[in-house]
């Protein structure tokens, strides 16, 4: 199975993520982390796309998606989960990321970047500042 999780930076997915992880078994992929099946980048992403393929319906594969563009590497038949945030939080946590202090660009590209993905088609909806992190693990699981 593929488990598409995806949404803004600071949101609560890679945490999600290794909570799956821990309770299934299965291979966690990161924006372009697919680039390690390959040297060159467009062999590597035409892998990606194959294993992801040959996943939906065999070994547990995550793929954590923070831009939008990749979602577009999501076979057909995969499990999409949506994390999003309250964009104060998501500002928190960039900050505490960048030890305390966050830029007037980096804030501007946060709230600009804000809800880009609220529209996409999702299997769950996890909102990280109401929803319990392992309840939504333990609705994944039950769903795949």
């Amino acid at each position: 199975m593929v488990i598409g999780i995806f949404g803004e930076s600071c949101t609560g997915k890679s945490t999600l993520a290794e909570i799956l992880r821990e309770k299934i078994n299965c291979e966690v992929y990161t924006g372009k982390d697919y680039i390690r099946l390959a040297k060159n980048e467009a062999i590597a992403k035409k892998l990606f796309e194959k294993k992801l393929l040959e996943a939906v319906n065999g070994e547990n594969v995550i793929y954590v998606i923070s831009e939008k563009e990749h979602l577009s590497l999501l076979p057909e038949g995969a499990f999409r989960v949506l994390v999003t945030a309250d964009i104060e939080l998501i500002k928190e946590r960039f900050k505490q990321r960048m030890r305390g202090v966050m830029p007037p660009p980096v804030q501007m590209m946060l709230e600009k970047k804000h809800g880009c993905f609220d529209q996409e088609e999702c299997d769950v909806h996890m909102i990280s500042e109401k929803d319990n992190i392992e309840d939504i693990a333990k609705k994944i699981i039950e769903s795949i």
